[in-house]
């Protein structure tokens, strides 16, 4: 399988597509897909929007949606495969750490902020679900990132120190972390890390947990399959993250500023609520009708691109 198969979407005739790479701090090999506009003038200076994927989704996905959307709109738009998973490099494949994906923006404004065509004093970045924390972790430290936008965001720390709403009691982590060691023991024997189950099911109906249907109905149909994007991570990866944090310095963000774009039914949307209280100024919230949690990965009837383009127009300037 090529990097040029499997894409959801059609690319538009107002876009140009290509596929490049680079190394992050860690050494592993990204691979991205950088759209700009058709008509590019590559003697000017242009900002730039960086877009990360959902946890567990690949670029060929939503977030390509994403960067094309923007390249339509002026901009110079990069997204990529998170390490170790998709076509970027990394062994054991689909682990997961919040340092690594984290660093994997910072690599990302590397690449843009060195093109010859791009201001790298007017570098963005839209997190999608997961990535959403990771881009805000990033901006943290990386000042850099002049603006930054999250999509139906997941604080993937929070998530899996406290659970979903927050139902994880000490005990309950306590017997996670003593499982998670003892696969520890067997993935190191085996010389191959066990993945969790599948988060988006294959089968599902009425009957299903709604959150994993509204998953499955993305990643496990023709709207949003990639055979990149299995939805499961190595099982081990959860230590990581309930030891690291992702937003404890959210405040040292400002003055950069933070718009948190959620569905008004989204089952996330305390994450971004929670991480907006958190934000200093400037920032908003703007949440958009009618729309559920995964609807604002492909859905462009319902993605706010018009929002997008006037926020970071306003403040890559």
């Amino acid at each position: 399988m090529s990097q040029t198969d499997n894409y959801i979407f059609e690319l538009s005739d107002e876009v140009t597509r290509q596929p490049v790479s680079y190394k992050n701090r860690f050494g592993i090999k990204v691979a991205a897909d950088l759209y700009l506009p058709k008509e590019f003038d590559e003697s000017k200076k242009h900002a730039a929007i960086i877009v990360g994927a959902p946890y567990g989704g690949v670029k060929e996905q939503g977030p390509g949606i994403y960067a094309q959307n923007m390249a339509k709109r002026g901009f110079v738009a990069l997204t990529f495969d998170p390490s170790y998973n998709g076509y970027s490099g990394g062994e054991p494949r689909h682990l997961s750490s919040p340092d690594l994906f984290v660093e994997d923006f910072s690599a990302a404004v590397d690449y843009v902020g060195t093109r010859p065509f791009v201001n790298r004093h007017q570098i963005g970045v839209i997190g999608i679900c997961g990535s959403g924390g990771f881009g805000i972790s990033a901006a943290q430290v990386d000042r850099r990132i002049k603006a930054l936008a999250t999509i139906s965001m997941y604080d993937i720390s929070r998530y899996h120190r406290d659970g979903f709403n927050d139902i994880l009691t000490e005990e309950d982590r306590n017997n996670m972390l003593d499982a998670i060691a003892e696969q520890r023991y067997e993935d190191f024997e085996v010389n191959k890390p066990v993945l969790t189950p599948r988060g988006a099911p294959f089968v599902f109906d009425d009957n299903t947990d709604p959150i994993g249907r509204e998953f499955g109905e993305f990643y496990s149909t023709l709207r949003g399959y990639h055979p990149n994007s299995i939805t499961q991570f190595t099982v081990s990866s959860s230590m990581s993250f309930m030891n690291f944090p992702l937003l404890t310095h959210i405040k040292s963000i400002s003055p950069r500023p933070i718009l948190f774009i959620i569905g008004e039914h989204a089952h996330s949307r305390y994450f971004s609520e929670d991480a907006y209280e958190l934000a200093a100024e400037p920032k908003e919230l703007y949440v958009v009708p009618n729309a559920g949690h995964v609807d604002l990965y492909d859905k462009t009837d319902l993605i706010p691109f018009d929002k997008l383009e006037a926020f970071f127009s306003e403040n890559l300037k």
